[in-house]
């Protein structure tokens, strides 16, 4: 059975919690992603920032992108996947969750992302069909 570890991208780039929003756009820029882990001082997952948060959470609520932290927008535990959890796992989870990356954890260490797109490149038609009918709804 395939596992988060054969179909994530290896190495995520983290935004550290002191970042701003502009240092996180940038990193978004340079990286060509659309989401980023924010990490703490401790190296542990506090959450994930997206290029979408950025818009609506701080342009379209009127904060300064250059004084807002990516750790004030680390909402409470972040939605997480095992190295080694089976395909099925990974789909219950983003269903369940409706979320469309998911940081892959072994151990206490962040080691990859597993996004809709390895979804797609990896499983069968039908697992792919249902997932993107659930985070469609």
């Amino acid at each position: 059975m395939t596992t988060a570890r054969e179909i994530m991208t290896p190495d995520a780039t983290c935004v550290d919690a002191q970042e701003n929003m502009v240092e996180a756009a940038k990193k978004m820029a340079e990286h060509g992603v659309g989401a980023l882990p924010i990490c703490g001082d401790d190296k542990k997952l506090k959450g994930m920032l997206t290029d979408r948060d950025i818009v609506v959470k701080v342009l379209g609520a009127g904060k300064d992108p250059a004084e807002t932290k990516a750790g004030d927008l680390a909402q409470g535990e972040a939605v997480t996947i095992g190295a080694d959890d089976e395909a099925e796992e990974i789909l219950r989870t983003m269903t369940e969750h409706k979320v469309r990356r998911l940081p892959v954890i072994d151990g206490h260490t962040l080691v990859g992302i597993v996004a809709q797109a390895d979804v797609a490149r990896s499983l069968p038609d039908p697992q792919v069909g249902d997932l993107l009918e659930a985070l469609s709804s």
